[in-house]
């Protein structure tokens, strides 16, 4: 005898709803261990998904964890106090968040487009993220050297420095960004460069903080790399 079961359509859609969710949080883990590399978008069922991670509590608790466990490390380090301990940091979704931009193209959703983006860069507006500011505040006090390491053109400068500083960033040591010759690297190839110069000129790199694992992978790696949190988008 053959025993049928039937569901309400209710109980079946929260069913389809938690596994999904499911299957989002499973692609969301896989992008931050970095084993989905490279993709291009977000997927596209994972849209609402990310976005309530976006906008949520999620993110948010994910970034202070980060920074609050630099910033145990940091304070656990003892410098050299010759000027040449040094902690680098990327600008963008580490220090200033472009959160208002992803929210009108789909957290990730919509292929990345270089132009629109600049234009938002060019509005020095992107607020900062308040727990990379507290870190950034307590890495300093300590006395290091702080070098902002960062993909943005040269020809962002001027807007860049606004922007940070208008959101709290300041008394940074160095803001590297590419030059026209850095333009085709790739950033894992263009930061592990720029790091490699400063070893050259007697830095030591203690502490490197970023959003994606081209930030902090390749040569002259820090002693220890924190990764933020970013399903929306991925670059080699």
């Amino acid at each position: 005898m053959t025993l049928i079961l039937e569901y309400p359509n209710t109980q079946l859609k929260e069913c389809l709803i938690e596994e999904l969710q499911l299957q989002c949080t499973s692609w969301r883990f896989a992008v931050e261990a970095n084993n989905l590399s490279p993709w291009n978008r977000i997927p596209e069922e994972c849209a609402n998904y990310i976005k309530d991670y976006m906008t949520g509590k999620g993110y948010q608790f994910d970034l202070d964890r980060v920074s609050n466990e630099a910033e145990i490390y940091a304070r656990s380090v003892e410098l050299k106090g010759d000027g040449k301990d040094a902690w680098i940091f990327d600008v963008d979704e580490t220090l200033l968040s472009n959160l208002p931009y992803y929210a009108e193209h789909g957290h990730g959703l919509e292929i990345f487009d270089c132009m629109k983006f600049d234009e938002w860069v060019e509005n020095g507006i992107a607020p900062a993220i308040k727990s990379s500011l507290k870190l950034y505040e307590e890495v300093l006090s300590l006395g290091f050297k702080v070098i902002l390491l960062t993909g943005r053109s040269e020809r962002h400068r001027n807007i860049t420095t606004y922007n940070l500083i208008k959101v709290g960033f300041h008394d940074w040591d160095k803001l590297i960004l590419r030059n026209p010759e850095d333009l085709k690297k790739t950033a894992t190839l263009y930061k592990s460069q720029k790091r490699d110069e400063m070893i050259e000129e007697g830095y030591r790199i203690l502490g490197n903080s970023g959003d994606q694992w081209s930030d902090l992978l390749g040569s002259s790696i820090s002693d220890r790399s924190f990764k933020l949190p970013n399903p929306m988008y991925y670059i080699p």
